[in-house]
């Protein structure tokens, strides 16, 4: 999982106050669908806000539980989990560069 600095924490929450919820996760869980959608989302925003529906919550399983799952299949850092709220964030994975050659 990556770290995050307190004050990242703030910013991205900030970012994310008004914005609904992009990603829902529902009575199936974490399905590599819905992993792969964050990953979609991560790598073009840096963050989601990811909701977790009623029927995804069994006895044994909890909103933390879930949104700790999730950071940890998309290598992201779990900001923040309200309620049945969670939100990610992830610096862009660069793509690998070919070291550039000094020009004689």
């Amino acid at each position: 999982m990556s770290k995050i600095t307190t004050r990242m924490k703030r910013h991205v929450r900030h970012v994310l106050k008004d914005e609904n919820p992009t990603i829902w996760v529902g009575k199936d869980g974490l399905t590599p669908q819905s992993i792969a959608e964050m990953e979609k989302q991560l790598q073009k925003n840096k963050m989601v806000k990811v909701r977790i529906l009623p029927a995804a919550l069994k006895e044994l399983t909890t909103a933390e539980e879930i949104a700790k799952k999730a950071a940890q299949a998309t290598e992201a850092a779990l900001v923040e989990v309200r309620g049945h709220v969670f939100i990610l964030f992830r610096k862009r994975k660069s793509p690998e560069t070919p070291s550039e050659q000094p020009q004689p």
